[in-house]
């Protein structure tokens, strides 16, 4: 029996937020990978480890959380005035499928940095010192984003004294822009798909219960942490450790996206992981951050914890936090009505790392309002780059335990 040599890919493994993923030229990729579809899914099952029935991801490159279980794929602009293509892979830790039906707010923090240091932004427009604004095309759900990148030296800083909660060392700001980020997907373009600002959901073994249902940033299911028996202030252990909490939030998580229109069916919410995102809210409160640092209600607008893929998120998405801004700047939505003194477009919020800041600019037009931009800053960094292995026959072998 003979044994073939495993392929051996160029790749960057990079921090974006607070988060990291693998991430590839397109152009690198194999030709049967370059294009959507099973081959590529399972090349970036097995460059991550999943599916992994211990949970562990220890044959792959990936984290064994929602936050690491990541890939992205940047490609040459197939948009006018963008310099790149931007697409994201979510994979799934313990089955076998790529979702591809979202954005990864946080690693979009690293695309500027990846698209500078590969080339695909001419010479000339890289300042020796200063900023290098990129036009990113967010191929997954069809959206600009405009990263505003440190330069030193002529190469992108990666060093600095930006802080970002749930990161533990500072590294170079990079501002954010998400131009027009209502998610228009499945939704047909509506940031409140139902048409309001507060719905009434059927939850099984729930009841009624009021949610918001939004989809700018990514679509979010969001509800009072009251309404569920929690606090707000909840850390991981509390609800990841919990089946029965973790099954009444999938259980709302379902019952938002059959409103929302992105699900026919309650069963087609397991292949719909990663959207939409369910998240409850409470008013300001003190409470100690996992890091031990203390969070003070003075200093935030509301609280807020967000679910991805099933678990606790260690911080918050940030896509999940252009929601946050736009729902918290809207009268008449959950999150309006916890945030302190009402949204003024600019909140900050805690989480259970700490704290963030981020900003929406929504508008009211014949009573349906829209989001022209919203901000935020993040941070990414270069963790290793060279050459990813991956055995030969991926396809095969992703078929099997398929």
């Amino acid at each position: 029996m003979s044994h073939a040599p495993q392929l051996r890919i160029p790749a960057t493994y990079m921090r974006g937020g607070t988060s990291k993923g693998v991430f590839f030229r397109l152009q690198d990729l194999p030709v049967s990978a370059q294009v959507p579809g099973p081959s590529r899914d399972a090349l970036l099952m097995r460059v991550i480890g999943s599916p992994d029935p211990y949970g562990k991801h220890t044959d792959g490159m990936g984290g064994a959380t929602s936050s690491t279980s990541k890939c992205v794929i940047i490609g040459p602009a197939t948009q006018p005035e963008h310099d790149v293509d931007y697409l994201y892979g979510q994979v799934a830790i313990e089955s076998a499928f790529v979702d591809w039906s979202g954005n990864c707010g946080n690693l979009s923090s690293a695309v500027g940095p990846f698209a500078i240091a590969n080339g695909f932004i001419p010479a000339d427009r890289i300042p020796h010192n200063g900023v290098c604004s990129v036009r990113i095309w967010q191929k997954n759900i069809g959206k600009t984003i405009v990263a505003h990148v440190p330069i030193a030296n002529g190469s992108v800083q990666e060093d600095g004294d930006f802080e970002l909660d749930g990161v533990t060392f500072p590294s170079a700001e990079i501002a954010l822009e998400f131009l027009d980020p209502v998610d228009e997907g499945d939704e047909g373009g509506a940031m409140f798909p139902t048409g309001n600002a507060l719905d009434t959901l059927e939850v099984p073994g729930l009841g009624s219960l009021q949610a918001t249902l939004i989809t700018a940033g990514i679509p979010t299911v969001f509800v009072r942490a009251e309404d569920v028996g929690l606090t707000g202030t909840e850390l991981q252990p509390a609800i990841n450790e919990n089946p029965e909490r973790l099954a009444m939030f999938e259980a709302i998580r379902t019952a938002g996206a059959l409103r929302m229109g992105l699900i026919k069916s309650p069963d087609e919410a397991r292949k719909r992981q990663h959207t939409p995102k369910v998240a409850f809210v409470s008013k300001p409160a003190d409470y100690m951050a996992s890091s031990g640092k203390p969070v003070n209600a003075s200093d935030i607008d509301l609280v807020v914890r967000a679910l991805s893929m099933g678990k606790l998120h260690h911080a918050m998405m940030g896509t999940a936090s252009v929601a946050i801004a736009a729902a918290a700047a809207i009268p008449g939505t959950v999150v309006h009505a916890a945030t302190y003194a009402g949204g003024e477009g600019r909140v900050c919020f805690g989480h259970p790392s700490g704290t963030m800041r981020v900003g929406a600019d929504v508008q009211q037009h014949n009573g349906v309002w829209t989001v022209t931009k919203a901000v935020m800053s993040r941070s990414a960094r270069v963790l290793m780059e060279g050459v990813v292995c991956v055995p030969r026959g991926y396809d095969s072998a992703q078929e099997a335990t398929g």
